[in-house]
């Protein structure tokens, strides 16, 4: 196995102190099919039967493993030396995601538990570590059949099918230790204000820092453009940095400013402070009226791609950092200036690419798998949305949030007609409604879509899926949208005519912007032709015929003056769905500056 460390490379680039360790590499492993370990004592035993590769999941080939059927629990055991000078001050252990039921030993003594198989967590391990030689076991259980947790795309079927795809189980996300003091910095919040060219911070501690100072100094390209400093009272300061230089993040425009923030002083219990990290952020605004979302105030026509996140030898997770960056350049050449990061919540690497390449991304998680037709639903939800939401509120290009898609009825898909299958059972509305809620307190400054496709109960933006492969009949749907003037928030048009509602017994417009969140889809890889592929719709005969079809599509949408954003779907193939522009392996299949120039045609919302 390979001795070198995979993805060395820091996992959470917008606050980077300068003692830390990663401990990706040769773990020991074991499955525990059972669920029997605790009883059998692995967390103390001499050794586990196995090893894996960090971070990659034991279904990947990357992780030596290569196991793609279903594990209820896994096993995780290494050793590490605990640097003499982390012997002061606190010891913190992260991962990035560990699928789905999580609990961490320090030789041989439980340190927390953590429920979500996406969120980024961490444990203070102070208490357990020691000088020298220190052991970390990770137990994790994983089971997607049992409707209470999100799995995502992840198959709930032996087999790969349709839209699902090989499954994760355990860590998949790189795990690291940190080296903090007692009181340290334990979150921060960026509010950019480009109104007022001012960035307003929250900054939280681990513990009480009364009488301490916050300082936070802002440059950009190595000259100084800004700061503040405010003392501290409790857990918790406020200060807005007032920048000397106005430069604005904007999508394919990608400035971004270099921040320093710093805990010091002394506290009024005596406590000398000293906590320093570095981080950025980008000025822009998201705001949204009428039929459009505005990027720092100009309308800007989303053309998005979806994003699975997939990778053939990762499963999950990239093999390297420049795979998660040329995925974005593999869509910004074809034309697109973002994605929807879907039904998975994305490593914050991915949004670190994204901020720098100017990249626009929705938030989503992978809500698919968990019912919620019940209250159960919110309970196993929100903890990890909370978490999600945190972790990214910071990254500019991240400009909206969609914590749900498509929530279908349970055991009963939606008819054709919107109405509900009386077999089944219905979404729990006041589920969405909440999510939807805590998302508007946590994050005003952004759009939130309840769930995106079907079916909505309060929503930013009204947007809908459709996979109609006729252009004709698909440009038919949207022709009173088109022609019809304003679009009014019942639903009609100025002139006559209805706003297109996929389920309109089940959800209302009502005045929002409209944004076909998901289309196209077209089926397309003569190398994967026969039975075991999938894709929406019939396929096309040639390429010259997907390039038409793709065209017709897509100018439909892009010359509707109340449509403000697209999503095609999708970037690339996933296993047996061959809808991908590009293969599976990042293989282009057409020239991509064919559906550059498609994708590149000026919006009619954009004026």
């Amino acid at each position: 196995m390979n001795n070198l460390i995979p993805r060395p490379e820091h996992p959470r680039p917008q606050l980077i102190r300068s003692d830390w360790m990663s401990l990706n590499g040769t773990w020991e492993f074991e499955i525990d099919h059972g669920c029997s370990g605790r009883e059998r004592k692995l967390p103390v035993a001499a050794a586990l039967s196995g090893s894996i590769l960090v971070p990659f999941c034991p279904e990947s080939t990357l992780s030596g493993i290569g196991n793609k059927d279903f594990m209820a629990s896994v096993w995780y055991r290494r050793v590490f030396i605990l640097p003499e000078s982390w012997r002061d001050g606190r010891v913190l252990i992260h991962f990035g995601a560990v699928d789905y039921a999580s609990e961490v030993w320090i030789n041989g003594e439980s340190a927390g538990r953590h429920l979500g198989g996406y969120a980024s967590f961490r444990h203070d391990i102070t208490s357990w570590v020691k000088a020298g030689e220190n052991r970390v076991t990770v137990c994790a259980e994983d089971n997607n059949r049992a409707g209470l947790q999100p799995r995502g795309k992840q198959a709930d079927k032996f087999f790969s099918s349709g839209c699902d795809y090989t499954r994760t189980t355990g860590i998949w996300q790189t795990v690291w230790l940190e080296h903090v003091p007692n009181t340290f910095l334990s979150a921060v919040k960026y509010v950019p204000d480009p109104e007022n060219s001012a960035l307003h911070i929250e900054a939280s501690f681990n513990g009480p820092a009364t009488g301490g100072v916050f300082t936070a100094k802002a440059s950009f390209a190595g000259v100084p453009a800004g700061s503040a400093s405010a003392i501290i009272a409790g857990r918790q300061c406020r200060v807005t940095v007032n920048l000397s230089q106005t430069h604005l993040w904007a999508p394919g425009d990608p400035k971004l400013y270099d921040l320093e923030i710093s805990l010091s002083g002394e506290t009024s219990a005596g406590e000398m402070l000293g906590d320093e990290a570095v981080s950025y952020f980008g000025l822009r605004s998201v705001t949204w009226d009428g039929h459009a979302i505005q990027i720092n105030g100009e309308q800007v026509f989303q053309r998005l791609v979806l994003d699975q996140g997939f990778w053939p030898d990762g499963i999950y997770t990239a093999a390297s950092d420049e795979m998660l960056r040329k995925d974005i350049e593999y869509s910004m050449g074809l034309g697109f200036n973002g994605a929807r990061m879907h039904e998975k919540i994305f490593e914050a690497r991915y949004l670190h690419w994204a901020d720098k390449l100017g990249y626009l991304v929705w938030g989503e998680h992978a809500n698919w798998g968990l019912d919620i037709s019940t209250p159960m639903g919110l309970e196993r939800f929100l903890p990890e949305w909370m978490e999600a939401m945190a972790r990214d509120f910071n990254s500019p290009a991240l400009v909206g949030w969609c914590p749900f898609n498509e929530t279908w009825d349970v055991d009963a898909q939606g008819t054709s007609d919107g109405s509900w299958d009386p077999r089944g059972k219905k979404q729990d509305n006041e589920v969405l409604r909440l999510i939807y809620l805590f998302s508007k307190s946590y994050d005003p400054t952004r759009p939130v879509i309840d769930t995106s496709g079907n079916y909505h109960v309060v929503t930013d933006v009204f947007d809908i899926h459709d996979y109609e492969q006729d252009v004709g009949k698909f440009a038919a749907k949207f022709e009173a949208m088109r022609t019809g003037g304003k679009m009014m928030a019942n639903g009609t048009m100025e002139k006559g005519g209805e706003v297109y509602n996929t389920f309109p017994k089940r959800q209302r417009y009502e005045g929002q912007p409209y944004f076909v969140s998901e289309y196209g889809g077209i089926w397309w890889n003569p190398a994967h032709a026969g039975t075991e592929s999938w894709g929406y719709g019939n396929r096309p005969t040639s390429e010259a015929e997907f390039l038409a079809r793709y065209e017709g599509l897509t100018r439909t949408l892009l010359e509707n003056p109340n449509i403000c954003a697209f999503c095609y779907t999708q970037l690339t193939d996933v296993e047996q769905e061959t809808n991908g522009l590009y293969t599976y392996g990042r293989t282009p299949k057409f020239d991509p500056e064919l559906i550059r120039v498609i994708n590149s045609r000026k919006a009619a919302i954009e004026g």
